[in-house]
Parts: C-alpha cells; sequence; structure tokens
C-alpha cells in the first residue's frame, strides 16, 4: 500500500530551522525536524539531481549492477531500524545540530524505549539553540497515549496528545503484519528512522569507519515524483531528464539522506541529511550536510528507569491529534 503524501507545513523559517528530530518533518506531515552530529560529511553524492546514479534513470547496462546494491542497501537500513524496534530496552544520547541560511542549531538529547508490542514506552527529549532561541521537543509514550510537548523560543508551548489505542485499531484496517508496533506512528526516534526511509529510497552501501569503528555509509534519495507532488511549483523541472536540481529545493530541504550503520552490530550511529543551504535563488554547488544527529553510548537490553515514562502534562492548552493521526494514516513500506 502506498503512503499518502502530506501537505508541507506552512512554518515560520525559524520554526522549519529548529527541526523537531523527525525528518518526519514534513515527510510524517509534522514540523520540519532535523537534528544533527558532526561536522564531518562523509563522501559526497552526485550534484547533478536530486536523484542516484542507480535509481529510476540508471542506464538499461547498469541496471541489474544498481538493483543488486540498492537491494544491499535497503536491507542494511531495514535491519538497523529493526535492531531498535525489536529491543527489550533502549538507550542513546543524542547529539545534534541543524543549519538553515545563515543559523546553526545546535544541541543533545537523550532517547529511552522499554518494552515490546503494546508493552512498549518510549521517551524522547531534545534540546537545540540558536543565538538567544531555545526549542524544546519531548515525547512520552505512556502505553495508553502519546504526549508530544514544544516549545519553540518565545512562542507559547504546545502539547499534543495521541489515542495509542485508537491508533493500533486504525492499524488493524490497515491490514498491518503486527499492529502492535505503533512507535513509527506516534513519535520518537522509531518514528524519525522509520520516516525516513518511508521517504527516502537507499541506493548504495560503502564501508567506512567513523572513529575507529567499521560502519557501512548508505545513502537514499527521493524517488522520481516524489518532490514535484509534495513542491507542485517544482512540477515541470522534475520532468526534465536530470529531474529536480539541489539548488532549486526551498532551504531546509534535503536532497538525500544518509545513514551511517555499525557493520558488526547493525545499530545507527549517525543520520545526515544533505542540501544546500541558503536564501533563494543560491548557486550549484556539491550538497553538504544541513542537519544530522549523532547517536552516542548506545546500549540495548540494559535497565531502564519506569519513571521515564510517566508524564504528567503541564497546564498548557491540549489539542488532541488523535483524529488527525488516524484520518492520515497508511502503513509504512515493507
Amino acid at each position: 500500500m502506498q503512503a499518502r503524501l502530506p501537505r508541507l507545513p506552512n512554518l515560520p523559517a525559524r520554526l522549519l530551522a529548529a527541526g523537531v528530530l523527525h525528518w518526519g518533518l514534513f515527510l510524517s506531515g509534522g514540523a520540519i525536524a532535523v537534528v544533527a552530529g558532526g561536522d564531518e560529511p562523509g563522501p559526497r553524492g552526485p550534484a547533478a539531481s536530486i536523484y542516484s546514479r542507480g535509481a529510476v534513470r540508471s542506464q538499461p547496462a547498469a541496471e541489474a549492477d544498481a538493483a543488486a546494491e540498492a537491494a544491499q542497501a535497503e536491507r542494511i537500513v531495514a535491519s538497523s531500524l529493526a535492531r531498535i524496534a525489536q529491543a527489550d530496552a533502549v538507550s542513546i544520547k543524542l547529539r545534534q545540530r541543524v543549519r538553515l541560511g545563515d543559523r546553526v542549531l545546535v544541541g543533545t538529547g537523550r532517547y529511552l524505549q522499554a518494552g515490546q508490542g503494546e508493552e512498549q514506552r518510549f521517551r524522547f527529549e531534545t534540546t537545540l539553540t540558536c543565538d538567544t532561541d531555545t526549542f524544546e521537543i519531548t515525547e512520552v509514550s505512556d502505553g495508553l497515549f502519546c504526549w508530544l510537548h514544544r516549545r519553540y523560543g518565545q512562542d507559547p508551548p504546545m502539547l499534543h496528545r495521541i489515542d495509542i489505542q485508537r491508533v493500533r485499531g486504525r492499524l488493524e484496517e490497515l491490514g498491518a503484519a503486527d499492529p502492535a508496533d505503533t512507535a513509527a506512528y506516534l513519535g520518537g526516534l522509531q518514528r524519525c528512522l522509520w520516516w525516513a526511509r518511508q521517504w527516502f529510497r537507499f541506493r548504495q552501501a560503502v564501508p567506512a569507519e567513523i572513529e575507529g569503528k567499521a560502519v557501512w555509509i548508505v545513502d537514499g534519495y527521493w524517488p522520481p515524483g516524489t518532490l514535484a507532488l509534495l513542491l507542485p511549483e517544482l512540477a515541470e523541472a522534475d520532468k526534465r531528464p536530470a529531474g529536480i536540481l539541489p539548488e532549486e529545493l526551498p532551504d531546509g530541504v534535503p536532497c538525500s539522506v544518509r545513514l551511517a550503520v555499525g557493520q558488526s552490530d547493525l545499530l545507527p550511529q549517525r543520520l545526515e541529511f544533505l542540501g544546500i543551504p541558503g536564501t533563494r535563488p543560491v548557486s550549484p554547488g556539491p550538497p553538504e550536510v544541513i542537519a544530522a544527529v549523532e547517536f552516542l553510548e548506545t546500549q540495548l537490553n540494559g535497565p531502564i528507569d519506569a519513571t521515564a515514562f510517566y508524564y504528567q502534562p503541564a497546564s498548557e492548552e491540549l489539542i488532541d491529534l488523535t483524529r488527525h493521526i488516524i484520518k492520515s494514516m497508511s502503513l509504512m513500506r515493507p
């Protein structure tokens, strides 16, 4: 079943920059969310198009090799996401950096997860700062509800709630293989990773090393035609042989994604989004890292304090997002 295409959010630039760690950003229909890690960009992709060398527009003679390479890349990413989703417990520290135009936000965060199926709980929180602005995100699944708390600079905080049982019921209606597996549709780290896989197609995996650890560097690209639906003003550009060029995308919208995965443990090490920053129009050039998150001190199946998943809403006005989430839901791609 194909995922529905959400509309791009109409948000102020500083909210887009704040990125709330889901490049579920417009990918999931939420606020633009990108978080960042180190400054090292890693191997650069081709600058000629937002599509990869071995994607749909590849030469016929290379199609078999490209298909095999893409299959390996997709397996690596799917296996890495499964490692997180199926663990009895997860604890990860995060280090982040986001760039939009001439602004850079940096911050830290953490992700905790415990249990499986209907018993799974998670807590994700991050704080990003830029100049005098601070952007805070907290997402907690307590088993009954998923709570989403946002505070963007001086703006009033926002508190949203999602009824997990109703989301699970919708997954049953859609024929999900495991309707109890709801995290990717709610929030937290799983949503960030799964939505990156939902929207990008991974085409190549290259062996590399990060701080002495052997990893796979896996590059993903927009499928042809997708951005033309998300950004109708680029529909004509998408019809060209080269497709949409990186410099034609709005500032903050990536042309590709890159995931570093440990070769021995298949755990995610770093997630990066590449694009060309700057006020539009911008000159052509090689894409660079505009947002990334580093996963530090990852621990699986260790002790987790159960009180981390207890959330008592503050006094801000509550908005229930359940109806909106259910209405826009479709299954993640297999």
